[in-house]
């Protein structure tokens, strides 16, 4: 169990590296920049006329920056045979660059990485709730040995019925019983209570709280991920990756939604012989509303809650 507790910590933090963040400003970078070169493909018809060199090749650069992404991905997708709705912004956006109408392709691209980027962003936010909880544990633990005296060791290495010392100012390792000394500790993490607890040998004490006064001697009862903490960052996560409802049936259904969207372009581009028709189609045919915007709201709620000390065990109740 404290095997799986390492890895427990390793997963998280491998989920909430500074890689990641890096990853997101640089994505919001290119983003701005292209709405930015979207911005001045338009002054620039003002000044020097629509049909111009510079507008168009402004617009153009726009566009690729913007597109290519999102390309990317749904092209990503595919290859491991994993349909999204991306495929359908990716089309659309391929079809309006085709027809040199690069405003188009890069107003569709610009809105859709954005939301993707706030969903992003609001989940990084999220996840940082969890890992101010995952450092309320110490790496380290004093060990009580059977000769009486102390072994720094890691806490991933503590099994219920090892012994451990706390002082005052330490952060209690695992869930445990009293067996020696008196303290008073702040149990507002797991309990929300606000005032001290006073604690006496024969009453628990859990991993993640903080020792205030005095030194304790604590027997383990539990470690790692079945510490009281350690559930509770397991529900906070688990709730963080649960899909609701409506999210499930798009999952189920996008594999027969996406060739049923190309099959009425398709006849929209028969009958109407107008391009800018059918990338309409494919434009509007993405609930955006609820890929994107369902999402973001999911995962700020789950994080305003973790903030509140309300944990939510399924966002499907929300």
């Amino acid at each position: 169990m404290a095997h799986e507790h390492l890895h427990f910590k390793e997963d998280i933090a491998a989920e909430h590296t500074h890689g990641k963040q890096i990853r997101v400003s640089l994505a919001m970078l290119g983003t701005l920049a292209g709405g930015m070169l979207l911005i001045n493909s338009g002054i620039a018809r003002l000044i020097y006329g629509s049909g111009s060199f510079n507008t168009e090749f402004l617009a153009m650069l726009g566009a690729i920056l913007l597109g290519a992404p999102i390309v990317l991905h749904a092209i990503q997708g595919l290859i491991k045979r994993q349909m999204h709705m991306d495929e359908l912004v990716a089309l659309a956006i391929i079809a309006a660059f085709a027809t040199q109408n690069y405003v188009t392709a890069g107003i569709v691209a610009f809105f859709m990485l954005l939301s993707e980027l706030i969903e992003t962003r609001t989940a990084l936010g999220a996840r940082a709730s969890i890992e101010s909880l995952i450092k309320l544990t110490p790496t380290k633990a004093n060990l009580i040995q059977h000769d009486g005296s102390e072994k720094e060791v890691n806490v991933s290495k503590l099994c219920p019925g090892d012994c451990v010392r706390t002082r005052p100012g330490d952060n209690i390792p695992a869930d445990g019983e009293v067996i020696k000394g008196f303290s008073s500790v702040n149990e507002a993490t797991i309990t929300g209570e606000s005032l001290p607890v006073d604690k006496v040998p024969g009453m628990q004490v859990f991993a993640g709280t903080t020792n205030l006064t005095g030194m304790l001697d604590i027997k383990v009862t539990k470690a790692g991920k079945d510490t009281t903490l350690g559930k509770v960052q397991s529900l906070i996560i688990q709730a963080e990756r649960t899909k609701i409802p409506i999210m499930r049936i798009i999952d189920r259904y996008v594999k027969w939604y996406t060739p049923t969207i190309l099959m009425i372009a398709g006849i929209v581009l028969f009958f109407t012989g107008e391009v800018n028709r059918a990338i309409t189609i494919l434009v509007i045919s993405c609930p955006c509303a609820l890929i994107l915007a369902t999402p973001t709201a999911m995962v700020a709620a789950i994080s305003a809650s973790a903030r509140l000390g309300i944990l939510r065990k399924n966002v499907a109740d929300l």
